[in-house]
């Protein structure tokens, strides 16, 4: 059984149209889809659970950069989520590579959102 400790988070977008195709495209190659769709709000996740949801910008004051990683079940998902991300023009901020100052098998790519956030994949495993 894993455990952890969020249930969602939910990020305001400036363009949640943008930002949903963005997340539509690097999410799929990890395994995640839309779960729910309210129009401009959308939940995504893994077995009809939502996680990650994307909204409009409701506070009137644009969003600081936020940093959100997604888990790859291998190194092959880091680096077709990276794919999707760069096909979808997505700034590279780092390309698929190892981490071992987090821990030995840290495997992960990181690029910004249509909203200027740190999107990562990450994969925990020994390739």
């Amino acid at each position: 059984m894993i455990r952890v400790m969020l249930d969602h988070l939910s990020v305001q977008c400036a363009d949640p149209s943008s930002a949903s195709l963005f997340y539509d495209g690097v999410l799929a190659p990890l395994g995640a889809s839309r779960v729910m769709d309210f129009g401009e709000v959308i939940g995504y996740g893994l077995e009809g659970k939502p996680e990650f949801w994307v909204g409009p910008l409701v506070s009137g004051e644009p969003n600081r950069e936020v940093h959100v990683a997604f888990r790859a079940k291998d190194r092959a998902g880091v680096r077709a989520f990276f794919d999707a991300a760069v096909s979808l023009g997505a700034p590279v901020l780092h390309e698929p590579r190892a981490w071992p100052e987090y821990h030995e098998h840290y495997y992960a790519a990181f690029v910004r959102d249509p909203d200027g956030n740190n999107v990562e994949a990450v994969c925990h495993d020994a390739e």
